[in-house]
């Protein structure tokens, strides 16, 4: 049994019931949402080593919260299939149930760092990260009385078209920046310098996938899994994975080439501005692959004067790949706001 489907059970078969008698007037919602393999529908026999069993994010009003979490405290059983309903976590090593009572807009405020319940500014967005998202977009909804969890994720859903434009144009502009050092350090004879470029590249191609594919990144753990999903990976990650095995720079510079031309080609099926034939170019006079001036099609057809002010960095998960920062939403948001300033 998956993560998510025992999530499932244990809040028809334990939780609901429960509150169905002691707490019948409080409207709620009922997911398994937040962090962890399960909620994105990855999670395995290893998985359940730690930070797995009886999770659930129940979703009620916010005077409501304390007495949703004492009475599952003094109603759950000590079990359920076999498993604990209280257990330590790796943030908590209070042995304690792990139904997760907040309310709607405090939940997606804990992982984002966003009052969602309000409008987002073009600065809110761009310091979301795709994890961050999905902890709040991605696990199932088990029920959703008064609908106010499903209104939170759909405003989640997705950039604005404007802010999609400029994280798109940001990550072309970072493969155009590096693309040509594949083979300039391949051909001074440093193979290993060529291959932390290239690793880089396809680090940023990957997540260049899941945005024309209006899809969340999650955390890299996962994030060659889920890009395996996309549309676009049937003609990229083939390229993607070549370029990495490949043994020498001219092999790496090809395969790189054809995966930008892939991607490039999907962003004009989709109808996103893109260039008149194909993306790629020489790089000047060296025998290297550059590119066009794609992002600069992005960025031309922005028509929010906010958005086209904004430096070419994109969000913050464009520019920062630090753990701790990225799971910080406060540092995020402040760095959004800095590179603005």
């Amino acid at each position: 049994m998956s993560g998510t489907e025992l999530a499932r059970a244990y809040w028809a078969d334990v939780v609901r019931p429960i509150l169905d008698r002691k707490l019948p007037d409080v409207p709620r919602a009922a997911a398994r949402l937040g962090s962890g393999s399960d909620v994105l529908g990855l999670d395995d026999d290893t998985s359940r080593d730690h930070d797995w069993g009886l999770r659930l994010t129940l979703l009620v009003p916010a005077g409501r919260v304390g007495d949703v979490d004492e009475a599952l405290a003094t109603a759950l059983p000590a079990s359920y299939r076999d498993l604990p309903t209280a257990f330590p976590v790796t943030w908590d090593p209070t042995v304690r149930h792990r139904v997760e009572v907040a309310a709607p807009v405090d939940f997606v405020r804990s992982r984002t760092g966003l009052d969602v319940g309000d409008d987002l500014g073009v600065t809110d967005w761009l310091s979301l990260t795709g994890q961050a998202a999905l902890e709040v977009t991605a696990g199932p909804v088990f029920e959703d009385v008064p609908g106010e969890l499903t209104a939170l994720r759909e405003r989640l859903a997705w950039y604005p078209h404007d802010v999609w434009l400029h994280v798109l144009a940001a990550e072309w502009t970072r493969v155009e920046q590096e693309l040509p050092f594949v083979g300039r350090t391949g051909q001074r004879g440093d193979d290993l310098g060529s291959r932390i470029v290239t690793g880089r590249l396809v680090t940023a191609l990957v997540r260049l996938g899941f945005l024309l594919e209006r899809h969340w990144p999650p955390y890299p753990k996962w994030a060659g899994t889920l890009f395996g999903r996309l549309p676009v990976a049937s003609s990229v990650g083939g390229e993607l994975a070549r370029a990495l095995a490949a043994a020498t720079w001219q092999e790496r510079d090809s395969a790189l080439r054809a995966a930008c031309e892939a991607l490039h080609a999907r962003q004009r099926t989709l109808g996103l501005p893109a260039l008149d034939g194909p993306v790629c170019e020489d790089f000047y006079d060296r025998p290297f692959t550059g590119l066009r001036g794609v992002a600069g099609a992005l960025r031309a057809a922005v028509t929010d004067p906010e958005v086209r002010a904004l430096p070419h960095r994109g969000g913050v998960e464009q520019w920062v790949d630090d753990v701790g920062t990225l799971t910080d939403a406060g540092a995020r948001g402040r760095l959004a706001r800095a590179a603005r300033a």
